[in-house]
């Protein structure tokens, strides 16, 4: 399974929507905290939908909030900017919410699928732990960050 994730910021949407038409992804699972904020932009979640459609070759958007941080944790590491320990909380909140036990695996398996967030690159970025965590429990799962 090819998995890619890919964050918007620093990106214009062209860029944005050719990366995604040019590596065939069909689905779009936002994993952010706040999907609908005012700094969002084109990647809003009420205008995903349509730019997806219309610009990434009939790509589908799925929100999983399962897989966002809490307000408080990143709230924490936006203070405090110590990513150690924020990976050590979003660890522990991914074994709380059962990650990737609870989530339907049959979305991923049926399409190829990219983990979108707002972080320009993957290495401090929730995206990452996320991707790497399903591809520790789930077999033959390969990461690419666009």
């Amino acid at each position: 399974m090819q998995l890619y994730t890919i964050g918007f910021t620093q990106k214009t949407a062209e860029d944005f929507f050719a990366r995604l038409r040019a590596h065939g992804v069909q689905r779009l699972v936002d994993i952010r905290l706040n999907p609908h904020g005012q700094l969002a932009g084109f990647a809003k979640q009420e205008d995903l939908p349509y730019f997806l459609n219309a610009l990434a070759g009939g790509c589908q958007y799925t929100c999983l909030p399962l897989l966002a941080p809490t307000k408080a944790i990143l709230k924490d590491y936006r203070g405090s900017g110590d990513w150690s320990t924020y990976v050590s909380r979003f660890e522990a909140l991914m074994d709380e919410r059962n990650v990737p036990a609870a989530l339907d695996r049959g979305l991923f398996e049926g399409e190829v699928c990219c983990l979108l967030c707002s972080e320009a690159e993957p290495d401090q970025c929730h995206r990452r732990l996320v991707a790497e965590r399903l591809a520790a429990h789930w077999p033959n799962v390969a990461i690419s960050h666009l």
